[in-house]
């Protein structure tokens, strides 16, 4: 055997515990308590070598993900990437009816006796393009009315905490409908509305100095995104990849302009107030509200020529005559050199308000009318995703230390992890002699209970820290099976937090894998792999190469194809394509001095004496 090294303890344990030992039949479970010395049972815990080889990925297959990065990572290690989006827009319903008639009936409106039949001259009013910002699953511990993100210390957990400091509890303003931040407004005051103030929210998934303004360009595309391969007989989807060029397909420019991050909702109120109820100001009734995000004002005239007066004809009379037709919009960033978001674009949507004319049967009238039209991106659904659309990234080239250190056959010291760029394939024994085979039967022969077996990976900080610049680090792992693609740990064996169900990061807590923290900082990260060590010790099952990315959400699993730097396609966790962050582990090739980092088994174990 080769081990690091053996530990043993001793405690007291019930007979029963010397029934479900002996029984070769039965499933082994974790035992919390061993004997004293010279009674049946003792536990252990002992260490193994972890072999560690880095892989590098030159692209990965971006179309149909849950999120989409936009705009520049910064990251002091790696070095930059730039992220845009190329998608497809999709009608609410092919041949769609602008206003009240359908165009075939308007056109008939000289020839038609009814006084109802008219020209509905349908203009473009304003078109807006609006991307909301990823909102954290729970981000109101206490139900105040006040994320967590705006507290500190106690208030977390304090309802009658007060924010701004006016007298009254952040929780009596929730109540009250008054605003927790502004100490104006306290609900006493004269002319008081409840809830007539724009919400705050703590915004999750945007990375670099949210304080900046930053330039967004939104262009027409002309580059048709095919939802099946032609290649396959139409038969299997199309795929993209993150390291295609569509840069000779931007057409049109609908937007150019400056953007800023805002934590703060949309409000909007009636147009005008109505002169019938004196004691009420509608122009101050807010009507709608839209979660904070991205919302740009779009060219009217493209809209009004390409869709508006394009009713009753052959480009809106299905979804794919509309795709051939507008083929897509592209989204990038400039002056974005410290700012990424991660966007959900199954949310976004293209708003156009027109005006039309309208025949009042009761005034026997025309009038002017105002309705809405609301194109989608892709859309998701209990299949999937529905639509197409592409992330494209611009990488610089990693540094020359990082790069030697991919693909080059070595057991690493230091193990590289880059959402998008990086994989790690992790062997336990089988790059021992024998295929680790040696270790494993005498695990077997020991008739050892595994109580836990771990995974520990330890964060390189002198190297995260060296540039002097922030790092965002991946706040999970994820060890999944290489060889079928399949996670490691077992759902049937796993809970989640009561408390937040919502939150990914407490999704299969048995598992772990979540960073650990010293003074805000990265620290270590565990990955609970008992299941998986019982499995090939007790139901002999293979051996099997692991991979090792970040993920964003451990509870979704699939992958898609990416191309390695060396040649040839794996499989990649969507999730590591979808989180664009790095971080830097220790392995177990490490220099002298630094065994108190070594990436190591360990494994709790209890065995008769």
């Amino acid at each position: 055997m080769r081990f690091v090294k053996v530990f043993k303890v001793s405690a007291v344990v019930a007979g029963t515990f010397f029934l479900l030992f002996t029984s070769c039949e039965d499933e082994l479970e974790t035992i919390g308590t061993g004997v004293i010395d010279g009674e049946p049972f003792s536990t252990g815990k002992v260490e193994y070598d972890v072999f560690a080889y880095n892989k590098g990925i030159s692209a990965v297959q971006t179309n149909r993900l849950s999120l989409y990065q936009l705009g520049t990572l910064n990251d002091p290690v790696y070095g930059k990437r730039k992220a845009s989006i190329i998608s497809q827009v999709t009608l609410a319903s092919p041949s769609p009816t602008f206003g009240s008639l359908s165009q075939e009936t308007e056109d008939n409106a000289d020839t038609d006796d009814s006084s109802n039949t008219i020209a509905e001259n349908e203009t473009v009013k304003e078109v807006y393009l609006y991307i909301p910002f990823q909102l954290p699953p729970s981000g109101d511990s206490d139900g105040d009315g006040v994320d967590d993100e705006f507290e500190s210390g106690d208030d977390v957990d304090d309802p009658n905490s007060d924010w701004d400091n006016d007298g009254v509890t952040d929780n009596q303003e929730r109540i009250l409908g008054s605003n927790p931040f502004d100490p104006e407004d306290t609900g006493s005051q004269d002319g008081f509305v409840a809830n007539n103030y724009a919400n705050r929210f703590d915004l999750d998934s945007i990375y670099g100095n949210r304080d900046q303004t930053f330039n967004l360009i939104v262009s027409r595309s002309n580059y048709l995104l095919r939802n099946l391969d032609p290649n396959s007989g139409y038969q299997e989807t199309q795929e993209y990849y993150s390291n295609q060029d569509f840069s000779s397909f931007i057409g049109e420019t609908l937007f150019n302009g400056e953007v800023t991050v805002s934590n703060e909702e949309y409000l909007f109120y009636e147009d005008e107030d109505d002169p019938d109820t004196e004691d009420v100001d509608e122009s101050t009734v807010i009507t709608s509200r839209l979660n904070p995000g991205i919302r740009v004002p779009l060219n009217a005239q493209f809209f009004q020529e390409n869709i508006l007066d394009k009713e009753g004809s052959s480009e809106l009379l299905s979804q794919s005559n509309f795709t051939n037709f507008i083929r897509g919009i592209h989204l990038e960033g400039s002056d974005m050199e410290e700012l990424m978001f991660l966007l959900n674009m199954s949310e976004a949507n293209i708003t156009i308000t027109y005006e039309y004319q309208d025949y009042n049967a009761e005034e026997e009238d025309v009038v002017t009318a105002e309705s809405e039209y609301v194109l989608n991106f892709i859309q998701a659904s209990s299949s999937g995703i529905v639509g197409n659309a592409v992330n494209i990234f611009e990488n610089e080239a990693f540094p020359a230390n990082i790069a030697s250190a991919l693909d080059n056959g070595e057991n690493a010291s230091r193990i590289y992890v880059k959402g998008g760029g990086t994989q790690t394939e992790i062997r336990l024994f089988d790059a021992l002699p024998n295929g680790g085979e040696d270790i494993i039967n005498q695990i077997k022969q020991n008739n050892w209970i595994i109580n836990e077996a771990n995974l520990v990976f330890y964060v390189d900080r002198e190297t995260l820290d060296a540039s002097g610049n922030p790092v965002d680090e991946p706040l999970r792992l994820y060890l999944y099976n290489q060889e079928t693609n399949q996670p490691l740990y077992d759902v049937n064996n796993e809970s989640l937090n009561p408390n937040n169900t919502l939150n990914p990061l407490n999704y299969y807590s048995n598992y772990d894998g979540v960073l650990e923290k010293n003074n805000g900082l990265g620290h270590k990260y565990t990955v609970r792999i008992t299941e998986h060590i019982n499995n090939i010790i007790i139901r002999d099952s293979v051996n099997a190469k692991l991979g090792l990315t970040s993920t964003a959400n451990i509870a979704f699993a699939a992958v898609q194809e990416a191309p390695t730097s060396v040649g040839g396609i794996i499989d990649y966790p969507v999730t590591a394509t979808i989180g664009p962050l790095g971080t830097v582990l220790y392995g177990s090739n490490i220099a002298a001095g630094e065994e108190n980092m070594k990436l190591k088994l360990e494994i709790y174990y209890t065995e008769a004496n």
